[in-house]
């Protein structure tokens, strides 16, 4: 797929059912900022550099955002799952 092909289809999606489903683009993402803020800000040390298993809790923070503000969609849940699985993996690996 073409760079153009992938904006073009990203853009239907963010303006047709990934809209829809998401809930407000704005309201999500304050959500999710304030989320990710309270997170990095009571990690154990929160200067430390972001670890890979923090990327993947975030990203549970993020479908947790949607969840919260958009339709329901299982797909939220099952991603959560799958974030929240790659970081213990992550994290037993020391990473």
């Amino acid at each position: 797929m073409k760079a153009a092909e992938i904006a073009l289809t990203a853009s239907t999606l963010i303006a047709g059912d990934r809209a829809r489903q998401n809930g407000d683009l704005a309201k999500t993402f304050r959500a999710f900022a304030d989320l990710a803020e309270a997170y990095l800000r009571n990690r154990r040390d929160p200067t430390a550099p972001l670890s890979p298993s923090e990327a993947a809790k975030l990203l549970m923070l993020l479908k947790l955002a949607r969840s919260e503000n958009g339709a329901h969609n299982n797909d939220d849940y099952i991603d959560m799952a799958g974030y929240a699985a790659i970081a213990g993996e992550l994290e037993g690996r020391g990473l």
